[in-house]
């Protein structure tokens, strides 16, 4: 493991730089994962809602 001591500044430049090097291919898996580990997060909100044609609703057993 490395400890990198930097601002938080610093720290988001690097972020953004590690990320525009990505492919946009990469960036679209990258931008799912996050998706997938917020889904994850545990909440006491249950989400239905109706939106155009589609419907969205938070399955509690989903990703378990």
């Amino acid at each position: 493991m490395k400890l990198i001591f930097q601002t938080k500044e610093e720290s988001n430049a690097q972020q953004r730089e590690d990320f525009l090097k990505l492919s946009g291919a990469e960036r679209l898996v990258a931008f799912f994962e996050l998706s997938r580990k917020i889904n994850r997060f545990p909440s006491k909100v249950k989400v239905d809602q109706t939106i155009g044609n589609f419907i969205i609703e938070k399955n509690e057993n989903m990703g378990r």
